[in-house]
């Protein structure tokens, strides 16, 4: 038995990002008014000095004012709706051969841990470790998040799940898209390349790691950087 870590963004959700998704599907409800669009913008003015181009993974501010209950909800159906039709096949694949043999497996994303528990759920997954959205009085505020996995602080997240399920992160496999992900890939036993970005291509090639791509897929998609930011 070992623990397995999935990213999301990129890893099982190809293209947009799931939270990118999500506020379209607030947008589509009607969940996101004024108050919640302005306090985005302002987000992205008061911390850009502090987060720069690395400022809108951090914007959670238009959750701004909504119920922490509301939005778990609304998460819940976003997932079964939206998110589960959209999956990376060959990726949910493996996590399910994972499942069948055991394995203990954890979702671990720089996405809301709404999203992350909604999805969780719905694949029959136990963990989920993910960002952690400021609120105050069970209403989300405009603040950073508490907690945001991502680069570097994925390792803190893996050691956390680490201790949860009791299983050795030097014996855990991973499995991301993204060069941000090569940080956790150097720590644990086994890594796999989903649909990776250029950079991340690389480096695989270099280091032995396993690469996952469609038939129809050519391989070094633009980095996370260059395009759409990669939780």
């Amino acid at each position: 038995m070992r623990l397995v870590l999935f990213d999301i963004d990129g890893t099982l959700v190809p293209g947009s990002s799931s939270e990118a998704r999500f506020a379209r599907y607030l947008w589509d409800r009607g969940a996101l008014g004024p108050r919640q669009l302005l306090a985005f913008v302002w987000f992205c003015v008061r911390y850009f000095p502090r987060y720069g181009r690395h400022v809108m993974q951090k914007n959670k501010a238009y959750l701004s004012g909504r119920g922490k209950a509301e939005i778990a909800a609304l998460a819940r159906d976003f997932v079964a709706e939206r998110l589960m039709p959209a999956l990376y096949a060959p990726a949910v694949e493996r996590l399910r051969m994972h499942q069948a043999a055991g394995d203990r497996v954890a979702l671990l994303s720089g996405t809301p841990q709404f999203i992350a528990d909604a999805l969780a759920d719905a694949l029959g997954v136990d963990y989920s470790h993910a960002s952690l959205c400021a609120s105050r009085a069970a209403l989300y505020t405009g603040a950073p998040p508490i907690r945001h996995p991502y680069g570097p602080t994925k390792i803190d997240a893996a050691q956390a799940l680490a201790e949860q399920t009791g299983l050795p992160l030097a014996g855990a496999v991973a499995f991301g898209d993204s060069i941000t992900d090569a940080h956790l890939f150097r720590v644990v036993e086994e890594a796999v390349a989903v649909q990776p970005d250029k950079r991340l291509s690389e480096e695989a090639q270099g280091a032995g790691w396993e690469v996952l791509l469609d038939r129809m897929t050519a391989p070094g998609k633009p980095d996370a950087h260059e395009g759409e930011s990669r939780y």
